[in-house]
């Protein structure tokens, strides 16, 4: 988590930045082997030295980014979450619930999914 207490400070709405807090530990605690990092000035979270999930954080949502195969592979869970989304990312407005069931399935998706993976990306 410290490589990302820089970023948090970032976020000038405290309210946003104990949001974005409350994710990264909730992370940091349920995917214990999972590296945080800051690359591209984004916050990641990685295994082994590849990608598993990223953020961003905008005036109206935070984004959240599993890669095009995890967006395609949750596409009706991300819909059912009453999230919009693009081909890379989902957002999840400041007002709305995170969906945490929703996070554990794609991180856990991509870490199995990517544990051979020897690349960054895919």
């Amino acid at each position: 988590m410290e490589a990302l207490t820089e970023y948090i400070a970032t976020i000038d709405e405290p309210q946003h930045r104990e949001r974005v807090e409350e994710i990264f530990a909730w992370i940091s605690e349920k995917f214990p082997t999972l590296k945080a990092e800051i690359k591209w000035n984004q916050p990641m979270f990685t295994d082994h030295g590849t990608y598993i999930i990223g953020f961003s954080t905008a005036k109206q949502h935070m984004s959240v980014a599993p890669e095009e195969v995890g967006m395609t592979h949750f596409a009706d869970d991300i819909t059912e979450a009453g999230y919009s989304m693009t081909k890379g990312l989902f957002r999840i407005r400041w007002k709305d619930q995170v969906n945490y069931d929703l996070l554990e399935k794609m991180i856990s998706f991509n870490i199995q999914d990517k544990a051979d993976c020897t690349t960054f990306w895919r």
